[in-house]
C-alpha cells in the first residue's frame, strides 16, 4: 500500500506512513527530508520522493525531529547508500546514535494495553519495525548559529523539549508553517480525541517538558502544522498549542 500525500504549500508535501507522518521540503527536484517513517516504510519513503519528481539521490539532509524508530526508520540507510548527511539537535544526536535509547518500553506499553486502541497500535508498531535496531552512524549537529538551514526551503529548527531531550521543531515563517513532529499531534491511534493534543503520557520522556514546550509552539507565527502523527492541522498555531494545554489538564 502506497503512502497517503497532502501538498499544504508550494514544495511542501505532508506523507502519512504507517501510522507516522514525514515530511517532503523541495525546490525544483532537491529535497529536505524531515523524519523518515518507520523503518518498514522504507518503500514509502522512496516512492514519496518519486512522486514528487525527486529521488534519493537529490535529498539535501534529513532533518530528524527526534530519534525514536517510527521517525528514524530509514535514515541510516539513505546515509549509508546515498550519503546523505543526517541532522538533530545536539541532545538528540547520541540518542539518533543509540548512546542510549528514550522511547516507550514494552512493559510500559503492557501496563496501558487496557486503553482503547494500544494494543492494535502496538502490534501495527512491532510489524513495522518499532523494536528494530535503527542507529545512525554519523548523525550531525544543527549549526550553532540560529536561524534557517541551508537546505531547500530553509527550515528553521526550534527546541522543544519534553518528547525527548532533543525534540525539534521545524519553522517555515514565510509560508506560515510549523512542523511540529511529536511535540504537537493532530491525532494517534491511542488518542480517544481528534485535533492538536500532546501525545498519551506514556509516549514523553519528560511530561513536564513537554508542557513547556508549547510554550515555544505559541510564540510561533503560523496557521498550518504539520504534526508527525495525524492529518495537516489547519489554523492558528498559537491556538493549536493553547488547545493541547486545556486537553492535558
Amino acid at each position: 500500500m502506497r503512502a497517503r500525500m497532502s501538498q499544504v504549500a508550494d514544495g511542501v508535501h505532508l506523507v502519512h506512513g504507517s501510522n507516522t507522518n514525514w515530511v517532503i521540503l523541495t525546490e525544483g527536484d532537491a529535497v529536505t527530508l524531515v523524519d523518515t517513517g518507520y523503518p518498514g516504510d522504507r518503500e514509502k519513503v522512496l516512492e514519496s520522493l518519486s512522486a514528487v519528481g525527486s529521488s534519493p539521490e537529490a535529498v539535501a539532509a534529513v532533518l530528524i525531529t527526534h530519534a525514536h524508530n517510527d521517525h528514524l526508520g530509514s535514515a541510516e540507510y539513505l546515509s549509508r547508500t546515498y550519503g546523505t548527511p543526517v541532522y538533530a539537535h545536539e541532545a538528540e544526536v547520541p540518542h539518533a546514535r543509540r548512546d542510549f535509547l528514550h522511547q516507550v518500553t514494552i512493559g510500559e506499553i503492557l501496563k496501558n494495553g487496557w486503553r482503547p486502541g494500544v494494543l492494535p497500535w502496538a502490534v501495527q508498531a512491532l510489524r513495522s519495525g518499532g523494536t528494530t535496531p535503527v542507529p545512525v552512524t554519523s548523525p550531525q549537529p544543527f549549526p550553532p548559529t540560529a536561524g534557517p538551514l541551508d537546505l531547500p526551503r530553509r527550515p528553521v529548527p526550534v527546541h522543544t523539549p519534553g518528547h525527548t531531550e532533543g525534540h525539534s521543531a521545524f519553522h517555515l515563517p514565510e509560508a506560515g508553517i510549523v512542523i511540529s513532529g511529536d511535540a504537537l499531534v493532530s491525532a494517534h491511534p491511542t488518542s480517544r480525541v481528534n485535533g492538536p493534543q500532546l501525545l498519551p503520557v506514556m509516549f514523553d520522556h519528560d511530561r513536564r517538558g513537554a508542557l513547556a514546550a508549547l510554550d515555544t509552539f505559541e510564540a510561533l507565527s503560523g496557521d498550518v502544522l504539520l504534526p508527525g502523527h495525524g492529518p495537516v492541522h489547519r489554523g492558528s498555531v498559537r491556538k493549536a498549542a493553547q488547545r493541547a494545554r486545556d486537553l492535558a489538564s
